[in-house]
């Protein structure tokens, strides 16, 4: 498949989902960037999304908890070009009942090329680009010219 660009907008869409161990840690993560996430438009998981709503103080777009279908929520969302950047503190050593979702949201993060986050440190690295505030162009799959020449 032949790829296009994608502009991300200088104000974002960011995606924000903890696993339980992590969710402290992202909430504090939150905390610390506050400023700077109050400046785009936020999307949450279930508890990781209300939590960061009352305890950060930023406003959160809610989605359904992960293992009950928000993880392909955002999935959805992201292939729809409806989300620019994932952050995602998940917890590496403890499998959860919905890991084939979790897996599929990296997957489908990762095939429309979206910044993406998986610890504190790659997170920081991330909202401290001067990308982050700026409209940025990036790689994406040509899914529609695809559709039209297989429909042809």
């Amino acid at each position: 498949m032949n790829n296009t660009q994608r502009t991300l907008p200088t104000q974002k869409h960011i995606a924000l989902v903890a696993h339980d161990h992590c969710k402290e840690e992202l909430i504090n993560w939150c905390k610390t960037h506050r400023t700077l996430l109050s400046q785009h438009h936020l999307y949450g998981t279930g508890t990781t999304g209300n939590m960061i709503q009352q305890m950060a103080e930023l406003t959160v777009n809610p989605l359904l908890s992960g293992p009950m279908g928000g993880d392909q929520q955002l999935g959805a969302l992201i292939a729809e070009k409806k989300i620019d950047m994932l952050i995602f503190f998940w917890d590496p050593m403890n499998a959860v009942p919905h890991d084939p979702d979790v897996k599929a949201l990296m997957r489908i993060a990762t095939v429309w090329n979206i910044p993406m986050a998986m610890n504190i440190a790659t997170a920081n690295f991330l909202i401290n680009s001067p990308n982050f505030n700026q409209e940025v162009q990036i790689r994406i799959p040509d899914y529609d010219t695809y559709l039209k020449a297989r429909l042809k």
